[in-house]
């Protein structure tokens, strides 16, 4: 569970998004998390509070003079048991409490009170976003060290469309989980390609790699765990973007190269995960090709695709670029070769029949210092030693 032991305050403040807040309760809860929950008086005329006790299993508090708590200071106890406070919904009337340091009730009160981080999931139409006032107020927050999350952008309860409206509930979770890494990557950016590559034989068919892109999407959210900025090129697979992520969807390896070597400049780290096709037809049919139309099955001539790792790294100035190895057999020898013949600081070897396509893995590093392998984990436990591994090389590097 990525929340295990973690204390969440969850602010709710009124708006309508104030519904998604049971639904990221739950999810909160279902990752481990204790949550005690504080509603704005305003937020109890959307939700009301036996909604959101019965989730969390603990009392909910929205009066700053609450007789439950013995000594009347629900602003100083309730903020001093959380390891983090979360508003969600975050309205535009509690922003501007916060950013000028108003505490009217108790949940800006203990805002204003609490000695941990604080989060807020905005929430509100796209105008009252975009106004001058809004603006103002959420820089002074981002100046003050608070975290915004989000807004989305999208349909709105009014009818209108724009940003404003909360992120979902997953969207939230992902950056709360992403709050309690290590910031191991600052502000570096990291470029990485997942999935596989598709060359098209005619309208219909064509050559690909089984890859279900789930390593290198995990390894595109531990980075951004970490703090990057991290761009994803992707072939074609049915995985959700994590979150905070910038995607580039691609289908064939000569896609993949050309986006690849457009970007890779500005990024500080390549990790080529993607299973790209090794060949191509030298030509592609322009229509279906029919069976029975031919006395015999056509003959396809196969071509050499890009090597982008290759590429890359022989760049003048290459990023530390870490490759990966998929092997059924002979997985030292044949990761060493790889790594050595293209010229990179470290490759990721597994084994096919030890994860490949499932949630889980087991993976071993090489690079110049020997051998680093990692116990059998889920594959974004994985992906963040992997990332830690990759910091470790980087910060060598300079």
């Amino acid at each position: 569970m990525e929340l295990a032991g973690k204390r969440i305050l969850l602010g709710i403040t009124g708006g309508i998004a104030a519904y998604k807040g049971a639904e990221l309760l739950r999810l909160l809860t279902r990752e481990g998390a204790s949550v005690q929950v504080v509603m704005s008086a305003a937020a109890t005329r959307f939700v009301t509070p036996v909604t959101f006790q019965a989730l969390s299993g603990q009392p909910v508090f929205s009066d700053q003079w609450d007789p439950r708590v013995a000594n009347n200071m629900a602003h100083i106890d309730l903020s001093r048991a959380a390891d983090v406070v979360l508003v969600a919904p975050a309205s535009a009337d509690f922003i501007a409490k916060v950013a000028n340091g108003l505490a009217d009730d108790l949940l800006t009160t203990l805002v204003l009170a609490r000695d941990c981080p604080l989060l807020l999931a905005p929430a509100m139409n796209r105008q009252m976003w975009e106004n001058p006032a809004t603006m103002r107020n959420v820089a002074t927050l981002r100046a003050d060290g608070v975290a915004i999350l989000g807004p989305g952008c999208g349909d709105q309860a009014c009818g209108e469309s724009g940003l404003g409206r909360m992120l979902e509930a997953e969207e939230i979770l992902d950056e709360l989980v992403a709050h309690f890494q290590p910031r191991l990557l600052p502000d570096v950016g990291v470029l990485l390609t997942a999935g596989p590559t598709f060359e098209a034989i005619d309208p219909v068919r064509g050559i690909t790699n089984l890859s279900s892109g789930r390593m290198g999407y995990a390894l595109a959210r531990a980075a951004r765990e970490a703090g990057a900025r991290v761009t994803l090129v992707s072939g074609p697979v049915s995985l959700p973007c994590p979150t905070g992520v910038s995607r580039i969807d691609v289908t064939s390896a000569r896609d993949m190269h050309a986006e690849v070597m457009a970007r890779v400049a500005a990024h500080a780290v390549f990790i080529a995960v993607a299973a790209v096709a090794d060949y191509r037809p030298a030509r592609t049919i322009a229509q279906k090709i029919k069976k029975g139309a031919q006395a015999a099955p056509p003959a396809i001539e196969l071509v050499l695709n890009p090597d982008i790792l290759a590429e890359v790294a022989a760049l003048p100035k290459p990023p530390l670029c870490v490759g990966f190895a998929a092997e059924s057999e002979n997985l030292a020898a044949y990761a060493e070769h790889k790594r050595r013949s293209k010229g990179i600081p470290l490759i990721v070897g597994n084994l096919i029949q030890d994860g490949f396509g499932g949630d889980d893995n087991r993976l071993i590093l090489f690079d110049d210092t020997g051998e680093h392998p990692l116990a059998p984990a889920a594959k974004i436990v994985l992906a963040r030693q992997l990332v830690a591994h990759i910091a470790g090389l980087l910060e060598k590097r300079r």
